[in-house]
């Protein structure tokens, strides 16, 4: 049975001490999600491991839904509130959705396990005019050229650091991303995220072997730290809302594009989102389609 008062415990095993950490680090430098938050989804993810080890299970590809099932009653039967089992829950639930789209698992075994409905809070896009200063507030060419391309295409974070100069098509605005699950997609570029890169990239970029377009001044490629201080200290320079990240770009750029008139399955294909539950929506749409639609759609194009 799990010991949730013993904060001691540190988890072992390829279960929780690599995966729990690269789900943790996804949570803090993609997401922007809270030191708080980050330090709760983490105690009850121990919980949840040291519940799995109790149980001899060392491999996430051998928790099923029984097990699961067993740590929901392991938490009730310590007395433990409706609200701490769901909060419980709702982090091994967040935990294997993120295995799911890493490609880590592929049978989600908290899918069917149920949860009060509770109202899905979505990062608040910023305003365009919010969007506007934050992209244009760094000085530094490279810095420039990462808050514009970040809000022109609304790659993910992940997707930006391990971008390769063959991945980008500046003369014909395009960039070639590798999403969740190594899908590949084509999303267009504006022109002023255009001119920026370029800029970066013939003046600044140090010229390195290195075919990765962004390092950092070591001349290694940016992670996901280094650029996650990034965009901190330039939501910081420009007063726009403290909690803004490289995630709210992204919903910033797809909210933008939809209040500017753009179909909601363009955008999708643009996101890459690869959601079981979505993926009915999606259409096969052609590049020119894409590159039509953000040119007329986004503010920045």
């Amino acid at each position: 049975m799990v010991d949730v008062d013993n904060d001691t415990y540190k988890p072992r095993g390829e279960v929780c001490e690599k995966l729990i950490e690269e789900f943790l680090s996804h949570l803090k430098y993609e997401r922007g999600y809270s030191e708080n938050t980050i330090s709760s989804y983490k105690r009850d993810l121990v919980h949840f491991e040291k519940h799995l080890s109790q149980l001899h299970i060392n491999f996430v590809s051998n928790i099923t839904r029984p097990v699961v099932s067993s740590f929901v009653t392991a938490l009730v039967a310590m007395g433990l509130d409706a609200s701490s089992v769901e909060r419980h829950i709702a982090a091994v639930k967040s935990f294997f959705s993120y295995l799911v789209r890493e490609g880590q698992v592929k049978i989600n075994p908290t899918s069917d396990i149920r949860l009060p409905k509770k109202s899905k809070r979505l990062p608040k896009a910023l305003t365009m005019n919010e969007a506007k200063i934050l992209v244009e507030s760094p000085k530094s060419i490279r810095d420039k050229a990462i808050m514009e391309l970040l809000y022109a295409t609304g790659i993910r974070a992940s997707e930006l650091i391990n971008l390769t100069l063959n991945d980008a098509n500046l003369d014909v605005g395009f960039i070639k991303c590798f999403g969740k699950g190594g899908k590949e997609r084509i999303v267009p570029i504006g022109a002023t995220a255009v001119s920026a890169v370029k800029e970066y990239i013939d003046s600044s970029r140090p010229k390195i072997e290195s075919d990765i377009i962004f390092l950092d001044k070591n001349k290694k490629p940016l992670t996901r730290q280094g650029l996650w201080l990034i965009v901190k200290k330039y939501v910081k320079l420009s007063g726009v809302r403290a909690s803004a990240s490289t995630h709210t770009l992204r919903h910033s750029f797809a909210t933008h594009l939809l209040e500017k008139g753009a179909d909601l399955r363009s955008v999708q294909e643009m996101l890459g989102h690869s959601d079981i539950s979505t993926t009915q929506i999606y259409t096969s749409v052609s590049r020119e389609r894409l590159k039509k639609i953000y040119q007329s759609a986004h503010p920045r194009a």
